[in-house]
């Protein structure tokens, strides 16, 4: 992990945690895990998110729980899978809702690499998974060190949405200074949940009117075919 790159923006406010006894110990639950099962996304994608959306230019953020663990799903952003893949069934209701909400038309493919150039931070909390295995990278560290990246753009920057589905990410509402930021919370897009509170939320529309409230120009949802 010391010759992957990390946007310096972001670098600047977070290197103090890769010296810390958690990192050196997650770095070696990391090479275990090569070793024995592989992991996903590929090393040089763990810290995507970062890399394509700095810390200056953090309009929204939405929090995924752990990386896809199917094979060639994984790209280092969360909910987002590469073209020619197609969207899994919570991106899909993401896409639904971002329609009824914004009269979005939902795109071919899953790739929401335009979010993250446009301001969307696409942050997982836990950065890696082993094939097959959801979650199973849970107890590596990964939650330590996500919950600094919410906590320096909390600290940092101002007038943030942070978008909050399900009850996991729900933990993470209290890193966020409510006093300078929008907090929105619902049920995980996934068939499981998605009709319990998810469908309906208007996320989409509120974090465009607050950023324009505050003098931000709103995010274009609409993804290219």
């Amino acid at each position: 992990m010391n010759q992957i790159h990390i946007d310096e923006s972001w670098l600047r406010h977070l290197k103090p945690e890769f010296q810390k006894p958690y990192m050196i110990q997650l770095r070696q639950n990391l090479l275990e895990s090569k070793a024995s099962t592989g992991f996903y996304p590929k090393s040089a994608q763990i810290f995507r998110a970062l890399n394509e959306t700095p810390l200056p230019r953090v309009k929204a953020v939405i929090l995924g729980q752990d990386p896809y663990h199917g094979p060639g799903q994984a790209e280092g952003l969360s909910f987002s899978v590469p073209k020619g893949m197609s969207p899994p069934p919570s991106l899909k209701n993401i896409f639904k809702e971002l329609q009824d909400d914004l009269g979005v038309v939902p795109p071919t493919h899953g790739h929401l690499l335009e979010w993250a150039h446009r301001g969307v931070l696409l942050l997982n909390s836990i950065l890696t998974v082993a094939p097959n295995q959801a979650g199973s990278h849970r107890d590596f560290g990964w939650e330590t060190f996500t919950d600094a990246i919410l906590t320096t753009i909390s600290r940092e920057r101002k007038t943030v949405v942070f978008l909050l589905w399900g009850k996991f990410a729900h933990q993470k509402k209290d890193l966020i200074d409510e006093r300078k930021h929008l907090v929105l919370t619902a049920p995980h897009p996934s068939p499981l949940s998605a009709y319990q509170g998810f469908l309906g939320c208007r996320h989409f529309s509120q974090a465009n009117s607050f950023l324009e409230d505050n003098g931000i120009l709103p995010i274009p949802w609409q993804l290219s075919p």
